[in-house]
């Protein structure tokens, strides 16, 4: 019966939120956003069965049609615990993501400290049944610019070699080479709870807010331009087909201001059980965002396959790129790659956590 509940429980959470309206976010995003735990919430900061763990994430994008220029998001975190009191745990993390998107190299870099607080709400360190409920906060700083001297314009465009020639003609504009926003402070705070119910049975839920005090980030001279706020809601769990056989649903909404996407999916985990256990992922994952009149588009189809070695966690995705710009990249979307680090606990006080 237990088991029947938990099963229902997240099959009814997972298919409630398949049908959020979505669109395009504006910070950077990641498919395997279950590998960029700390730029996606900062109360998954600790959440993990060890004492430190490490990330990088790597994203390209859109290199079918901006060739040696594309969208590129490179994000890298580590975070650690400590024990408390009872099954209790404080955890601090470190964050930074660089973004770069196209030839004027529109590029947005953040730098951020996490904070978290793990709650246990029942069971123990000794069997499954454990609960957890994590809040976490997040302060840091960043910095947006752009690179102005790689624009050409329409006075530019050379109609005898019906090409744009900017070394050649004048582009009549009176512009820097660069131009950067001053760095600015930003806030984030987040809440997380989870479930263990049986062996490779779970559950999780959370949501973040991040740039809470509105930082300014206008890249001229007495500009007011303010970052939107972003809000963040993700779910997911593990369900068992057999000991060895689980799926791994999940899905992450996004909203920013006018700007909306969800990636929602599943990966399908078999692991050997052995001492050294290895296990193997892959997956179906998709970018649902809003279109024209609110209507509920799909932007990419994401293929993943992840290895697990132990406390190592290699993971790779392609974005199949489905939206009307199909024709243009002719079904190339992008890459990306993750690698997780976990150092195995050695203290006595171990927590128990969810698969992502």
């Amino acid at each position: 019966m237990k088991r029947f509940y938990g099963l229902s429980m997240i099959l009814v959470l997972f298919i409630s939120l398949f049908f959020v309206e979505e669109s395009k976010a504006q910070d950077p995003r990641f498919s395997q956003f279950y590998a960029a735990p700390l730029h996606l919430n900062p109360a998954m900061t600790g959440v993990y069965e060890g004492d430190w763990r490490a990330a990088v994430n790597y994203r390209e994008q859109w290199a079918s049609v901006l060739d040696k220029d594309p969208f590129r998001t490179i994000g890298a975190s580590f975070d650690m615990k400590f024990h408390i009191a009872g099954d209790d745990f404080f955890a601090v993390g470190v964050s930074a993501l660089r973004d770069a998107a196209g030839i004027a190299n529109f590029n947005q870099t953040y730098f951020n400290l996490n904070a978290s607080y793990m709650k246990q709400l029942n069971g123990s360190r000794y069997r499954t049944g454990d609960q957890y409920l994590i809040v976490g906060i997040q302060g840091g700083g960043g910095q947006l610019g752009v690179q102005s001297r790689d624009f050409w314009f329409s006075t530019q465009f050379d109609s005898g070699l019906n090409l744009p020639n900017p070394d050649g003609l004048a582009s009549l504009e009176n512009l820097n080479d660069n131009y950067t926003s001053d760095i600015f402070i930003d806030f984030g705070a987040g809440v997380m709870w989870y479930a263990l119910m049986d062996d490779n049975l779970s559950i999780y839920a959370g949501g973040s807010v991040n740039h809470i005090n509105g930082p300014k980030i206008g890249l001229l001279d007495n500009s007011t331009e303010s970052m939107n706020m972003r809000f963040n809601g993700h779910i997911g769990g593990e369900i068992p087909f057999t000991d060895e056989l689980s799926m791994l649903p999940a899905v992450s909404v996004m909203f920013q201001g006018p700007s909306y996407n969800t990636t929602v999916g599943t990966n399908f985990r078999y692991s050997n059980h052995d001492w050294r256990e290895v296990a193997i992922r892959a997956g179906l994952w998709t970018h649902l965002v809003n279109g024209s009149e609110k209507s509920l588009n799909i932007d990419a189809l994401v293929l993943t396959a992840v290895l697990e070695l132990e406390r190592i966690q290699l993971g790779i995705s392609y974005d199949i790129n489905i939206s009307t710009l199909k024709n243009a990249t002719n079904f190339r979307g992008g890459y990306e790659l993750s690698l997780i680090y976990v150092s195995p606990a050695r203290s006595r006080y171990k927590t128990k956590c969810p698969n992502f």
